[in-house]
């Protein structure tokens, strides 16, 4: 069979991540469905996908063509007299600020007299930033704005309504009812007294199903917008008071003094402050691929754009609608909507037994049909009881497809999916993407960064080299002061973190956890930072970059002459040297071989090793010109090494527990870091993560593998090291390509191909990028490996859930499609009347998703394999749980239909005989369900009490549902065509119902083969290429290169 036929056969109910726009319209146009509106409520809007992705483009357009080209021209001697008047206490106005942004014009930037006069002008400081007064916040939203936009609102209760009546199987009852109403109440026997009970009956049991479904629907509505805003709020880091914090977006304001780094989105408009080698990536407003370099010449930041390389400083002067960005924002309607693997194969099954339930309902329609006209139409010609008659046949069919086609099947995905969100929000995963919530159950291996997953991110120097001998980390003062002096110049200016210093207390010091410990490490030995860094003046900065593991900077000291300092990997820093500063401050020649011997034994330790080097430089090589010293490089050879450093990350509590847990669960573990071979063992056998028999193996030795020997590497790869983000990416291929359901974590810019690539990515809310977090399904909040872990187990509960409101679901199919069809084709009549189905059809559906699909996960979703993406929904042990309770429910309710009269004992009319053998087939048909709901909750286990109490939401349903059939039988009788029972026959309906939980324990006993009676895909084959980009096209090289460690 060839690939194409192959594909041809293939399901179209089982898609992929990233699934191209045809392949989400097949499984649609594929599906029964009652009501498109409620069904396909939560997919994604296909029509406005591609609306929305044009209308930033047509935006652009029209805004830096025409406005940028026109009115740059027309309006720039007009500013500053249209201008109204600032706001009190300001010198300059949110419309002026708006203007220069928008224009980004250099002269008029100098006529408001740059960026420390525009600081000025919004009072506030360039260095310090704004003080944390409250009132002065409140005062500059209402003057400047908030940065927010306005949204879409929510759709009200309301629109849930009327959404939930327009199923097509309700409209055709309501036209049932309708028809009902009036041939009742013109029939001579029953009267406008009594004609209208049926009709309205069935009218007011639509409408509380159409309410009861509209509750659900707009509750897990809220739970989603939730959840939404929530993936919106970035976490901003702002200088205040002279120190560096972090806030909310939302709590940005005009005047601020914001950070970037590699990886940030430009949270406002804003004018750069300072910075290093910074380039933005504009391409979501101008659609240019190529970053755009900014400096002193050009300053202009927008918001929504991405840092693509180096860091800087800026003040913001536009926030919300008043930039470019939040009027886009403000004017595309979001699609919150996506596919689910889970929810799209449900379609197919719901549409499977939708199909049965219609080849049901027309049978039994006919065979009514046919009776009718053969028995009863001879008794009474009237044309007003004939279409009663024929309404009540034709309900009695429509109902049966309201039971057989489970509207509530896919439904039930998206409640399991609100609920296990809401409770992974408290687990510390927020979760972008839903599909992830099902796929990480699958998943069969994780590769994890180390730092700040597995261990703490709590950096310590333990361990120095200083000067060529080793010393405590505090005992380095007694050395010449050219060695301390170029040491603590190097720590100081050589970074990106920042040392804060208030009044009567001690310093504080913020940054990434490797500079805040190098940092520390330098107030230790004396350092004083804003001083060291007064002495001497910037002149280039090279970020660290994780393909070559260093970040170096070039210095103009005060006397004129110039310095260049690296720091790095060691085993980096090392190549690049050939002297070292002795104890005296004399150059001396190295012994390269002596300090890996260093670099070993603080390895062996699990110590990070970072070194420092310098070089003094004549200043005369220095570029004079601007273009000149945009292409120089910083001198990286025949360096000076100073020191190296061991830094000390302790593995997090309990890591190596949760792998342990992993592995038991069929989930293999593999660490991929970018520090050296021996660090990365040591901590990877700390985690539990490295065992003998395990392959630990560098970046650079498995990128040069050919295809065969990187496939069976794969088997026992458990650590690589020194690795590159694209060897993260190519190992995610490779697996993918071997089968395996990868969930990879990252942090980094450079992360994002391999997260894009991933079934499951996993960004690092902390320590994480923005680009990162975009790329990836799954934030998690505490950067911790043991938060991963519980993201599987919620994976696999939220598939089990699912399974165990199938098997309820279907159970209650069979049994109720079995009775009705054997009843109409024996007899002519249905036990089961129009208004009981629907409450049937309300217990399985909207109640029984609320009581099934909100069980929280268990230990002993951990002790079982993964779960396959192509593993049948409805596993052999189902099939054997269904098959069994629906031919017990069949066998009590048709033997009490043929025979119930008699083995009852029950006496009076025919007419009331009939009624009460009904109602007793009713009542005990609901209490088979509701004690078959218990044995749901546990599918495979005998024990199926367990932990029932402390799912409430199981046990408010099931007890309300047991008020609500009590009400119906006992006090609506008209309305639901019940009578009053005795309590002997409520014993009796309690008793059989009852009856369903040890027959359920008496079928777990019953064995039954692992190979799937049914599989849900035609053809059985490899994971098929997405007709999707390859991710890495989506990346520049620049930004595949250049950002901070992989780790």
């Amino acid at each position: 069979m060839s690939t194409a036929d192959m594909e041809l056969e293939e399901d179209v109910f089982i898609i992929h991540k990233h699934e191209n726009p045809e392949r989400l319209k097949k499984w649609r146009q594929a599906t029964l469905v009652l009501n498109a509106t409620r069904r396909f409520r939560y997919t994604l809007n296909l029509e406005g996908k591609e609306e929305a992705r044009n209308v930033p483009s047509k935006r652009v357009r029209a805004s830096t063509q025409v406005i940028r080209a026109v009115q740059r021209f027309r309006e720039a001697g007009a500013r500053a007299t249209n201008e109204s008047p600032p706001p009190n206490g300001f010198g300059v106005g949110p419309r002026k600020l708006h203007n220069l942004i928008e224009g980004q014009e250099l002269n008029f930037l100098q006529q408001l007299g740059g960026v420390s006069s525009i600081a000025k002008s919004l009072r506030s400081n360039l260095e310090d930033g704004l003080n944390e007064d409250v009132d002065d916040m409140i005062l500059r939203k209402e003057h400047f704005g908030e940065n927010n936009y306005p949204r879409k609102h929510r759709k009200n209760f309301f629109v849930f309504v009327w959404e939930a009546a327009k199923d097509t199987t309700l409209i055709i009852l309501m036209f049932c009812a309708a028809v009902s109403l009036i041939t009742g109440m013109t029939s001579k026997d029953e009267g406008i007294t009594e004609g209208w009970y049926d009709g309205t009956s069935i009218t007011i049991a639509i409408l509380i199903v159409v309410f009861v479904t509209a509750i659900s629907d707009y509750k897990q509505s809220l739970e989603f917008e939730v959840l939404n805003n929530e993936k919106k709020n970035i976490n901003v880091q702002v200088v205040r008071m002279g120190r560096t914090i972090k806030v909310s977006i939302f709590d940005l304001v005009v005047g601020d003094v914001v950070s970037l780094n590699i990886g940030d989105q430009v949270p406002a408009d804003g004018l750069l402050i300072k910075g290093h080698s910074l380039s933005i990536d504009e391409s979501s407003l101008t659609g240019e691929s190529e970053p755009v370099p900014k400096d002193s010449m050009h300053p202009f930041l927008l918001s929504g754009c991405k840092v693509a390389d180096g860091y800087g400083l800026m003040l913001v002067t536009g926030v919300g609608l008043n930039t470019e960005w939040g009027q886009i924002m403000a004017a595309i309607t979001e699609d919150t909507g996506e596919e689910t693997p889970l929810q799209v194969r449900l379609n197919g099954t719901a549409t499977f037994i939708g199909k049965v339930g219609l080849v049901v309902a027309a049978l039994v329609f006919v065979v009514l049909f046919i009776r009718y006209f053969t028995d009863e139409y001879s008794k009474s010609k009237k044309a007003n009881e004939v279409a009663s008659s024929l309404s009540q046949i034709f309900a009695i069919a429509v109902v049966i497809v309201v039971i057989a086609v489970p509207e509530g099947l896919p439904l039930a995905v998206t409640l399991t999916l609100a609920y296990s969100m809401r409770k992974m929000m408290e687990d510390k995963s927020l979760v972008r993407h839903l599909s992830a919530c099902e796929t990480m159950g699958s998943a069969t291996i994780i590769c994890s960064d180390k730092t700040g997953t597995l261990t703490l991110n709590e950096m310590t120097v333990v361990r120095t080299w200083v000067a060529g001998v080793f010393r405590e980390t505090k005992d380095i003062r007694m050395f010449h002061d050219n060695v301390t002096g170029i040491l603590i110049e190097g720590i100081a200016q050589n970074c990106t973190g920042m040392v804060s210093s208030l009044k009567g207390k001690d310093p504080e010091v913020s940054g990434s956890a490797t500079e805040k410990a190098l940092l520390t490490w330098g107030l230790q030995i004396g350092m004083d930072f804003k001083s060291v860094r007064s002495q001497s003046t910037i002149y280039q900065m090279e970020a660290f970059n994780s393909i070559k593991k260093r970040a170096g900077i070039a210095l103009i000291l005060s006397n004129g002459d110039a310095r260049v300092h690296w720091k790095g990997a060691a085993e980096v820093i090392l190549d690049l040297c050939n002297t070292y500063l002795d104890e005296e401050g004399r150059v001396v020649r190295l012994n390269n071989e002596k300090v890996r011997e260093v670099i070993s034994e603080m390895a062996a330790n699990s110590l990070r090793c970072i070194a420092f080097a310098y070089q003094n430089l004549n200043n005369t090589l220095l570029p004079n010109t601007e273009e000149h010293k945009a292409t120089w490089k910083i001198p990286d050879k025949e360096l000076t090494i100073i020191a190296i450093v061991g830094i000390k990350d302790p593995c997090r509590p309990g890591v190596a527990e949760a792998v342990s847990k992993c592995k038991v669960a069929g989930v293999k573990v593999c660490m991929v870091t970018g520090d050296n071979l021996i660090t990365a063992i040591s901590i990877a056998r700390e985690c539990g993560i490295y065992t003998g028999d395990g392959l630990a193996i560098e970046g650079s030795e498995f990128r040069n593998y050919n295809n065969e020997e990187m496939l069976k590497s794969l088997k026992n790869l458990q650590v690589l090291a020194r690795s590159l983000p694209s060897d993260k990416l190519l190992l995610v291929q490779k697996l993918k390509e071997n089968n395996e359901v990868v969930a990879v974590t990252g942090d980094g810019t450079n992360d994002a191909p391999a997260l894009h690539e991933a079934d499951i990515g996993l960004a690092m809310g902390i320590a994480g990028t923005e680009v990162a977090k975009e790329s990836s399904d799954v934030i998690i909040l505490d950067d911790n490996f043991l938060s991963v872990v519980k993201m599987v187990r919620w994976g696999r509960s939220v598939y089990a859930n699912v399974q165990k409101f199938i098997q309820f679901q279907l159970t209650v199919n069979v049994a109720a499609l079995g009775i009705n069809f054997v009843a109409s084709v024996s007899n002519g009549n249905v036990p089961l009347k129009t208004v009981q189905m629907l409450w049937i059809n309300l217990i399985m559906d909207t109640l029984g998703a609320l009581a099934l699909a909100t069980e929280p996960p268990t230990d002993d979703l951990m002790q079982k394999p993964s779960i396959g993406l192509r593993d049948p929904l409805v596993t052999n042990l189902m099939w054997r749980n269904i098959l069994g309770q629906a031919s017990f429910q069949l066998t009590v309710l048709l033997t009490l239909y043929y025979k119930g009269i008699d083995l009852l004992r029950l006496d009076g009319t025919k007419d009331r005989k009939d009624i009460l053998r009904d109602t007793i087939i009713f009542n005990t048909f609901v209490f088979c369900q509701l004690f078959n709901e218990i044995n749901a909750r546990k599918p495979e286990d005998f024990n199926i009490f367990t932990g029932m109490l402390k799912n409430h939401m199981f046990i408010c349903v099931t007890v309300l549902s047991a008020i609500f059939q009590v009400i119906m039988v006992e006090f609506l009788n008209k309305f639901a065509k019940t009578t009053k029972l005795s309590w002997k026959y409520w014993l009796f309906s309690i008793g059989i119902g009852f009856l369903s939980l040890p027959i359920g324990y008496l079928l777990k006993l019953i064995n039954v083969p692992k190979k799937p009676f049914i599989t849900t895909h035609k053809v059985k084959r490899k994971r098929r290429s997405r007709e999707d980009p390859n991710p890495c096209q989506q990346y520049s090289n620049e930004q595949l290169d250049i950002e901070q460690p992989t780790d």
